[in-house]
């Protein structure tokens, strides 16, 4: 019984330091702040990249869409710099997703993915086209 115990308080233990370190690991700007070469609209295993065909006023139109969404905040770039990157962290976990935005001549490219796993199960990608759905609903 002492045994059972002991190997309970472990495992929770451990639940409690992983749940620590998903939330409290830092975001490093210098690896999120980045964006592909080539961004096409498709999903990926672990987040999503769209194209939008906009202006500079539509980029800073998403930009205030996402930096009102829940649990995201920037991490790094500005609507100035032409290219911003947010972390939206997850309600009950608050595993850490990175977006960036870049506009590019006349396009905005979105490049969402995760830190932790392989899988999102779609989540950025959903995320990602609700913002841009808010977008076209404000031109």
């Amino acid at each position: 019984m002492r045994v059972k115990h002991v190997v309970q308080i472990v495992i929770l233990a451990l639940l409690i330091a992983l749940a620590l370190y998903i939330r409290l690991a830092p975001s490093d700007a210098d690896r999120w702040h980045r964006m592909p070469e080539a961004v096409t609209d498709r999903d990926l295993t672990g987040g999503a990249m769209r194209v939008v065909h906009a202006d500079a006023e539509s980029f800073r139109r998403l930009h205030e869409i996402i930096t009102g969404a829940p649990r995201t905040r920037v991490l790094a770039g500005s609507v100035e710099e032409r290219m911003v990157t947010y972390v939206t962290r997850s309600l009950v976990w608050g595993f850490p997703d990175y977006t960036t935005i870049r506009l590019r001549g006349e396009r905005i490219e979105v490049y969402a993915r995760l830190r932790f796993g392989n899988s999102d199960f779609g989540v950025n990608a959903e995320r990602v086209d609700r913002w841009l759905a808010r977008l076209a609903q404000r031109r």
